[in-house]
């Protein structure tokens, strides 16, 4: 089998893009991954351009090598943009490879250890008592956990006041959901370390069930002092790109949750070798998935077939965004993911589909404080 076209689809999904990349063989099999690094994926589409010239006529199941290939066959290694490539081909290869063995990819993966996977919606409210009643409504759902994010004012966010708004959110929805739903909250990269340390520390008393990105990505030794003053369950990762980003954070024992994005980190081949890596530490896997059915189909079949798994980011039931795009997705109920039975990756793609919803310019939002001085989103 030869790889016979690496094509890229970025896809207007209504409020951003999406990005899938499409790797196709010449004995007829078709396989599909997906990319994140959103609002860059001109920059995305460049490096599929790049890496396809070194792929085409390679055999799709040389998976270890081809990313090997990919990662550091130009003697630079990858960034974060390349990286993102280089996962969503990474998937597709798995994908290709599952279906041309006729099994799923968890199969691949040493097999299922869990029969379900629990997993997260996003909830939002502009108070606390919109927040608490959002809330509500997702549990009579039947999801088991509830995130919500550091809020801002429109396009300013002051940080004394975002972390007494978040206290006085958290407090609502616990009171509004009880003890037994799972609670998480996700500092986004927002706050500098000692207003992260205020606000992790007055969230304590309502079990948090992690905090989320506390600080910013850039520099990971930013954590040791955190880890200090906080005693919950801290998350982090989702903005690295490869293990060895993770490599501090896990090694000095500096969270509790690897928020890895396998659309970033290099895809499903790195993903599950930080898996291994985060269980000689005790840390647990809660893949960061703010992107489409394919990156959500990926997760899937990591979260079954790693023993340290703690929850899934679902921002929204499957089946209900991009059905056109993708009109087999993976299957929810009650709060849970359930394992795929068809080959691959599980899921199908229609190239005609996204090719109807073209990439439109898209840019993230810009936060500012109330000096004027701009500020993470």
């Amino acid at each position: 089998m030869k790889i016979t076209k690496v094509e890229s689809f970025p896809v207007w999904g209504g409020g951003r893009n999406y990005f899938f990349v499409r790797v196709e063989t010449d004995e007829g099999i078709a396989g599909i991954g997906e990319a994140g690094v959103t609002w860059q994926e001109r920059a995305t589409a460049g490096a599929v351009e790049q890496l396809a010239e070194r792929l085409v006529g390679q055999d799709p199941l040389r998976i270890e090598h081809l990313w090997q290939v990919m990662f550091r066959g130009e003697f630079f290694p990858a960034g974060r943009v390349v990286c993102a490539a280089i996962s969503a081909v990474d998937i597709a290869l798995w994908d290709i490879l599952g279906k041309a063995l006729n099994v799923p990819v968890y199969q691949l993966l040493g097999g299922r250890v869990r029969d379900r996977v629990v997993c997260y919606p996003h909830a939002g409210g502009r108070s606390p008592e919109e927040l608490a009643a959002n809330g509500r409504r997702l549990v009579s759902e039947g999801w088991k956990f509830v995130r919500f994010g550091v809020p801002s004012e429109g396009e300013v966010l002051e940080p004394s006041r975002a972390v007494r708004q978040t206290v006085a959110q958290f407090a609502a929805l616990r009171e509004a959901v009880g003890d037994e739903i799972e609670l998480i909250v996700d500092l986004h990269t927002r706050l500098d370390p000692a207003e992260s340390v205020t606000l992790c520390r007055a969230l304590e008393p309502y079990r948090p069930y992690f905090l989320e990105d506390p600080l910013r990505a850039e520099s990971p030794a930013a954590f040791h002092a955190l880890r200090r003053h906080v005693a919950a369950p801290l998350a982090a990762g989702e903005q690295f790109a490869t293990k060895w980003e993770f490599r501090e954070l896990i090694e000095e024992d500096l969270i509790n949750y690897a928020r890895v994005d396998l659309c970033i980190v290099g895809g499903i081949t790195e993903a599950r070798k930080i898996a291994g890596w985060c269980e000689t530490h005790y840390i647990q896997m809660a893949p960061h998935n703010p992107l489409g059915p394919v990156s959500a189909a990926a997760c899937l079949h990591l979260d079954l077939a790693v023993s340290n798994f703690g929850v899934q980011e679902m921002p929204r039931r499957p089946g209900t965004a991009l059905t056109d795009v993708c009109p087999v997705q993976i299957d929810w109920a009650d709060g849970y993911l359930l394992p795929p039975t068809r080959p691959g990756l599980g899921v199908e793609f229609d190239p005609a589909a996204a090719r109807a919803h073209p990439y439109q310019p898209s840019h993230g939002p810009l936060l500012h404080r109330e000096d004027g001085a701009f500020t993470n989103w």
